[in-house]
């Protein structure tokens, strides 16, 4: 059995993101400061064990052509919310207060296609391209059949309210901890169908 990391990293960062999100909240103002940075930067480690994560599963369910499509999507995806931290971050740096972070993210977004790759549409190819993985890997037996349900729950959560990432992220851990033992195993021979 080969023990992969990065499942069990993704949502404890994103769990960690999610609390400090909490704490960071509770005089009534998100950001700049400490909670805003280390949260952020928890946030993007979580993005760049996902990328790993959607890779492994590539290879879990064959590696052909829906699985690799479905990766591609989810690093695509991972690399707009990284870019969308990113500025997010740095405007944390810049800035005094809430108000001048929020000025400098606006800045930002008006520059020509920043909104559309990091805010508006880029973002979803990183759900949809997980969902996808996961779901290839159910119909594929490779994964119990509320392995999808517990990542849609999670993808979900912050569409809810964003309050919620913690339980979301609790979530993906449950789902996640057969992929990190590896009970899905990668594949020794061609996998029929759907790849």
């Amino acid at each position: 059995m080969q023990f992969r990391p990065a499942f069990i990293a993704a949502p404890v960062l994103v769990m960690g993101y999610g609390i400090v999100r909490l704490i960071d909240g509770l005089d009534g103002v998100r950001g700049p400061g400490p909670a805003w940075t280390i949260g952020h930067l928890a946030f993007l480690g979580a993005l760049v064990a996902f990328i790993s994560v959607f890779w492994q599963m590539r290879g879990m369910a064959g590696g052909r052509n829906v699985a690799t499509v479905s990766a591609t999507a989810g690093t695509v995806g991972a690399l707009a919310l990284i870019t969308q931290f990113s500025i997010d971050l740095v405007a944390g740096f810049l800035a005094s207060d809430n108000y001048g972070m929020s000025m400098v993210i606006h800045d930002v977004r008006t520059l020509p296609g920043i909104s559309q790759l990091a805010y508006d549409f880029g973002p979803y190819a990183f759900y949809l391209g997980q969902l996808a993985l996961v779901v290839l890997l159910a119909v594929q037996r490779r994964v119990k059949l509320w392995t999808p349900i517990l990542v849609l729950a999670d993808l979900a959560t912050p569409f809810i309210d964003k309050d919620l990432i913690p339980l979301g992220s609790a979530l993906l851990l449950v789902s996640f901890l057969p992929l990190a033992r590896g009970a899905a195993a990668t594949p020794t021979q061609p996998v029929p169908a759907l790849a």
